[in-house]
């Protein structure tokens, strides 16, 4: 199949640190092209692909700041792959709402994950453009009242080879957590968690812009680099070393999160997650297995002392048959087919199904 994939231009693919879009993008084009698939990549300049590269923008929007619009490069970046519509079998946009428009006035069929989150703004270009394909992420993300589409669930996934298991976290033990230290991911909880029950906690991610100022007077004050570290922004391998070591990681989110790609991440190394119930989680980990699902802090806290007890083995395993980059692009590829196929059944053409 010829297929372009449209990532976001805020992050290079993959991203050098947090970027769990772009990491899946990444995974999933050099997978598709493994297999065969005529692929073209639309991306920041600086992506690293095995795919044909395009792009509007020679680095990552968010780390240049000579960019005051951002959003005229992604419209430069999605003009440029439509007016291409005719060359691909499939357009794969990761772009959420933005590429919405653009699908509607072109026959080549548009896929579009649902990475993020339905607001009430978003929601009016959903609906305008809900006949279009959309896959999302969890079953806990869709939203039946929307009536979108939504034509499979494929869950993302990594490369566990790149994510060294480990069957015992380090000595002196301490949790982990790791994320953008926004509201919505609970940084503030983390710390709440391990303060009153007396762990060490390390804590690893990128502020961005918008979140200053609740990182300035929410976690920075309470950062004392014994009880409470942290880390920075951490690139592979200080991520992987953070998760590895961890007795458990916090996940505390304060929204629905759509999937949670720290989740499986800690897992492949051998950590297990003590997580809200809310979004995503309860689709990911196997409470009681591979971590454990809480209500409120005081669960969280009472989740710590039975963790230890959790088989390491386990939470390695379960990203191994569920949430490999390899069974993510099996469920993109039937996707592209089922998609192919109803053409086919519409209007007699089929483009080669096989890889090219």
């Amino acid at each position: 199949m010829r297929i372009a994939q449209i990532a976001p231009l805020w992050e290079s693919v993959p991203p050098p640190g947090y970027g769990g879009i772009e990491l899946v993008v990444g995974l999933l084009t050099d997978e598709l092209v493994r297999r065969g698939h005529e692929v073209t990549l639309f991306a920041t300049g600086d992506s690293i692909t095995l795919a044909k590269l395009e792009s509007a923008y020679p680095r990552a929007l968010r780390l240049d700041e000579t960019v005051k619009e951002p959003g005229v490069y992604d419209m430069l970046q999605l003009s440029q792959v439509y007016e291409r519509a005719g060359e691909f079998d499939v357009i794969h946009s990761h772009m959420g709402a933005t590429a919405l428009p653009f699908g509607n006035l072109v026959k080549t069929p548009t896929v579009h994950t649902l990475h993020g989150i339905f607001t009430p703004d978003n929601e009016k270009l959903y609906t305008h453009a809900a006949q279009q394909a959309y896959v999302s992420i969890s079953d806990a993300q869709r939203e039946p009242r929307l009536n979108l589409n939504c034509v499979a669930t494929v869950y993302n996934g990594i490369d566990p080879a790149i994510y060294e298991f480990n069957p015992q976290p380090q000595d002196p033990p301490y949790l982990a957590f790791l994320g953008r230290l926004s509201p919505e991911k609970g940084p503030h909880l983390a710390i709440e968690i391990a303060k009153r029950s007396g762990w060490r906690l390390k804590m690893a991610g990128k502020v961005d812009a918008c979140d200053r100022e609740f990182f300035e007077r929410e976690i920075k004050p309470q950062i004392d680099g014994k009880q409470i570290e942290y880390l920075g922004e951490a690139n592979h391998a200080e991520k992987c070393e953070l998760l590895r070591g961890a007795v458990a990681l916090l996940f505390p989110i304060m929204w629905r999160e759509p999937f949670g790609l720290v989740m499986i991440e800690a897992m492949a190394t051998g950590t297990p997650v003590i997580a809200m119930e809310m979004g995503s989680t309860p689709e990911v980990i196997e409470d009681g297995k591979t971590g454990f699902l809480c209500r409120s802090a005081e669960e969280f806290i009472a989740a710590l002392d039975k963790v230890e007890k959790l088989n390491r083995v386990d939470c390695r395993d379960r990203v191994l048959t569920k949430f490999s980059f390899q069974s993510m692009t099996d469920g993109y590829e039937a996707v592209y087919r089922d998609i192919l196929a109803q053409r086919f059944a519409k209007n007699g053409h089929l483009p080669s199904l096989n890889a090219a």
